[in-house]
């Protein structure tokens, strides 16, 4: 008789990469890459601005999936990138989910990273990673916001892991590292008042650029004095957003985001 083999559990794999160019004063492709599971969509816009869709085709990331996405702005682009939809990190059987995102902005070049909010279910594991690349003289607006579940359907991350490591650079020097780890009794940690006290919706936004000190004070407001809080330093701005849902979150996140595009409106993805 034959020994039992083990099963291999199938894994979604995805790499998407995309460098842009300026030509004739509008953003255009330089370079376009796709493979597994990762797709890039170019949505047809009427500015100079080059808008990039995310797509993660198998649906969600569960344990051992891997994707890695790549981004370049040539010198005097405009990239904003973001997702189709709200990534869904499912419960992992074994191993971590893992999604590495690598940017890089050259001088006079602006970029904004808008993914929608990763909402995580129970038993979940995400590992995260940002590295960012900026020229002297770029701009860089970025938002990663995560969902421990979905109040609404009555869901929640009880336990599992999710770790979020950020590293941005201009000119080559360390201007902004962050790490987020929330592991085992998920839902404990969030419970104390020193970490969210209870909400399960929480965001972080950046910007880089010229205009971080004008915006600090709009964006106080936005946030209020009950929902996180935004500083500024070196050239940075830094915002953090908990709340008690998703809907709550996003209806304070959009007018955030306008915000720090000058006013511009967020991807047409993005909807309440």
């Amino acid at each position: 008789m034959q020994p039992a083999t083990q099963s291999r559990q199938q894994r979604a794999v995805g790499v998407g990469r995309l460098v842009a160019k300026s030509l004739g004063g509008r953003t255009r492709i330089a370079e376009l890459y796709q493979e597994g599971a990762a797709k890039i969509r170019l949505p047809q816009t009427f500015t100079d601005e080059l808008e990039a869709v995310t797509i993660n085709t198998a649906g969600g990331v569960t344990g051992g999936d891997q994707f890695d996405w790549e981004f370049a702005a040539g010198p005097g682009c405009f990239v904003t990138a973001t997702t189709q939809a709200c990534e869904k990190i499912y419960k992992a059987s074994a191993g971590t989910g893992r999604i590495n995102t690598r940017i890089e902005v050259a001088s006079g070049a602006r970029f904004h990273w808008l993914p929608q909010e990763s909402i995580l279910f129970d038993n979940a594991s995400l590992t995260r990673t940002l590295e960012v690349d900026l020229a002297a003289d770029a701009e860089f607006v970025a938002v990663e916001a995560i969902l421990l579940g979905r109040r609404a359907m009555g869901e929640a991350m009880n336990a599992g892991l999710v770790r979020d490591r950020w590293r941005i650079r201009r000119d080559g020097q360390l201007l902004h590292a962050e790490d987020l780890k929330l592991s085992g009794d998920v839902a404990g940690l969030v419970a104390e008042r020193a970490v969210l006290a209870g909400r399960v919706a929480f965001a972080t936004l950046i910007y880089v650029g010229p205009m971080a000190e004008t915006y600090l004070c709009h964006l106080r407001d936005l946030i209020g004095d009950k929902m996180g809080g935004a500083s500024h330093w070196q050239g940075k701005l830094v915002a953090r957003v908990a709340a008690e849902d998703g809907f709550t979150l996003r209806k304070t996140l959009i007018p955030m985001i306008s915000a720090l595009r000058g006013g511009a409106s967020v991807p047409k993805v993005w909807n309440l």
